[in-house]
């Protein structure tokens, strides 16, 4: 056998990451495009022949990275992005590679300061209600001491979204995959931190809500102080 031979390592899929590839390979073949709207969670779990937890993961994870949205009284539908984009959303769904992560929040800064300042000023009324949804979500995890990394992301993406810039949020939506891998495997929100967030949340929102965007920006950006202090710590762990 030839020394040079290089095996890969299996990877084992989830039920969750088959619901996504299948949603995937539908979406890529044109069998379901931009608008059209999913089954029931209840349909879809009797589908795909698992339960409603592993469909709502899948379902709750692809909305994370903006290929899905749930709309009031219109359900779960396909967001409008274009395939070459959606393959690589779908690839950092799956699997996501390493990078600078001083980089990615310093560029995160940038973008969401400015999401929360134009969202200010542009937010509707169901921009609102999907932020508060959002952030609830959020709630409900911090105070019952569950995992809230992508609650609180999904909460960031929500005002991306109601800036109604879409390459502002089509950018959010590129280093937030990175973002979210980064926290979990080094337990960045770990203690106190998510506490002390979801009152920043909460001013945040107030701000957005009452269509103050110099007061969201400013207030962003202190909410984001803290974690670029310590992406900047971690990329310069001597100094």
């Amino acid at each position: 056998m030839d020394k040079n031979i290089i095996f890969k390592e299996i990877v084992i899929e989830t039920p969750v990451d088959k619901i996504i590839t299948q949603i995937k390979d539908l979406i890529s073949s044109g069998q379901l495009k931009a608008g059209d709207r999913l089954p029931s969670e209840r349909m879809l779990s009797q589908q795909f022949g698992v339960g409603r937890t592993h469909v709502r993961d899948a379902i709750r994870k692809l909305e994370f990275y903006g290929i899905l949205k749930t709309l009031p009284q219109s359900g779960t539908v396909v967001a409008g992005f274009g395939i070459t984009a959606l393959e690589g959303l779908i690839s950092d769904v799956l699997k996501v590679q390493g990078t600078d992560f001083y980089s990615l929040v310093e560029s995160r800064v940038i973008l969401e300061t400015n999401a929360a300042q134009l969202a200010a000023q542009r937010r509707t009324k169901d921009d609102i209600v999907a932020i508060a949804r959002a952030l609830d979500n959020y709630e409900q995890a911090v105070k019952a001491g569950k995992p809230s990394v992508e609650e609180d992301l999904m909460f960031h993406l929500k005002i991306s979204e109601a800036s109604k810039n879409s390459v502002l949020n089509s950018l959010m939506l590129i280093v937030t995959p990175d973002i979210l891998t980064y926290f979990t495997e080094n337990n960045v929100c770990a203690g106190d931190r998510p506490v002390s967030a979801l009152d920043e949340h909460y001013l945040i929102f107030e701000h957005i809500e009452k269509m103050e965007p110099e007061k969201a920006e400013k207030t962003m950006r202190t909410h984001l102080s803290d974690i670029l202090n310590f992406s900047e710590k971690s990329q310069n762990p001597n100094e």
